[in-house]
């Protein structure tokens, strides 16, 4: 399932006035890395990926909308889905956008990652 062009167009626009946001295709979704730290995400199987911390996953989990964000049958622990009816409006969708930013604002930025390979010999195929 592809994500939702207009709900990532809208993040896009709140994220717009930074100089430190990556958009990476990731997780099913577009992901938004905020300094190189995941931010948001507009997922694939439908919502928002906001990623609000470990301390605030609790209470959060108790808002309207908000489901736990679950991959591959794990539960992950400061990350929460959004269901549209939680973002419709300009400031619903702001709010969480927020609560990404305010969770990676305090984290240190990281370098943009390059794919190293492994240094170990390539075995040779026998027929």
């Amino acid at each position: 399932m592809a994500y939702d062009e207009k709900a990532a167009m809208r993040v896009r626009e709140l994220l717009s006035s930074r100089t430190d946001v990556i958009e990476k295709k990731m997780m099913g979704g577009l992901c938004f890395m905020v300094g190189g730290n995941m931010c948001c995400s507009v997922s694939g199987k439908g919502g928002i990926l906001v990623r609000v911390g470990p301390d605030a996953h609790p209470s959060v989990l108790g808002e309207p909308h908000v489901q736990p964000m679950e991959m591959r049958g794990r539960m992950m622990t400061g990350f929460v889905r959004i269901a549209p009816e939680g973002y419709g409006t300009d400031a619903g969708l702001k709010k969480w956008i927020r609560r990404g930013l305010d969770f990676v604002a305090p984290m240190p930025a990281k370098s943009a990652r390059k794919t190293s390979r492994s240094k170990a010999p390539k075995r040779q195929r026998t027929a």
